[in-house]
């Protein structure tokens, strides 16, 4: 049995029966405060294709002003620093039993008000194959049931991925939603801000609508890859070690369970 890092034995247990697990504190507040600073700067511009808010007219849809920033690494330096952040690379060779490879970031602002998004899997898009991917969302805010905090069904890892069906607008700003297994049900992730859930790319998540009248919900989600893992799809090249270094997979054409004349919605 290979040494654990920085996870127990019941923890990593966790991850493998259940599809998920909160590591808390794993983000200091002067770390925290970085990453508030830096995307609260970047709140005012306009990065095309990964980040265009309506930023000098007034909208109905608050997420229109904070669109959720998508592959920050890609163009900001502290994005990139904590998406190779020590803790979470530590905990994913733990969960991984090998060293991880990051292959997206994204930011979202969750204001008031806004709408959450409908229940998915993540491996849908990623397409990371052999293997699996594992997200990182980290609260940046404190995420519960009244702003917009994350739901997960239990178990739903051993789920195999299915092609969704499409969402309800009105609650969802994606289109895509997919039914838990019978007798299952989402349960929220109560997160401190610090906190950091990681869970497997076929566990079934979503989020709530934000409730509150002031609260935002800001979060910083990475989403990384198995060293053994060859192919991932083509939205999410290159990606990256824990030093930093670029590292490309081959480009997974697979359709997938929709089956390959269906396009998956990127970015998710």
């Amino acid at each position: 049995m290979a040494l654990l890092k920085t996870l127990t034995e019941e923890q990593k247990n966790h991850f493998k029966n259940e599809g998920y697990l909160i590591v808390r504190g794993l983000f200091q507040q002067d770390e925290l405060t970085e990453i508030e600073d830096t995307f609260q700067e970047i709140s005012h511009t306009i990065i095309p294709g990964l980040f265009e808010p309506i930023i000098d007219q007034i909208t109905e849809d608050p997420l229109k002003r904070y669109p959720r920033v998508m592959h920050p690494h890609r163009f900001n330096a502290t994005a990139m620093k904590y998406m190779l952040h020590k803790p979470v690379m530590d905990v994913l060779i733990d969960l991984y039993g090998e060293e991880a490879y990051a292959a997206q970031s994204m930011f979202y602002y969750k204001p008031p008000g806004s709408r959450g998004q409908a229940l998915h899997q993540d491996n849908f898009y990623l397409k990371v194959e052999p293997g699996n991917c594992i997200a990182a969302w980290t609260a940046v805010d404190a995420a519960d049931e009244e702003n917009g905090g994350l739901l997960v069904v239990p178990k739903s890892n051993s789920y195999e991925l299915v092609c969704p069906d499409k969402a309800d607008d009105k609650e969802s700003f994606t289109t895509h939603y997919v039914k838990p297994p019978k007798d299952q049900k989402a349960i929220p992730a109560i997160l401190d801000k610090g906190d950091v859930l990681f869970f497997n790319g076929n566990l079934i998540h979503g989020s709530y609508r934000n409730k509150t009248k002031d609260r935002f919900r800001r979060a910083f989600i990475c989403h990384y890859a198995n060293a053994s893992a060859t192919h991932i799809s083509d939205h999410y090249r290159p990606l990256y070690r824990a030093d930093g270094t670029a590292i490309d997979l081959e480009a997974n054409p697979d359709g997938g369970p929709c089956g390959v004349e269906f396009e998956a919605a990127y970015p998710h």
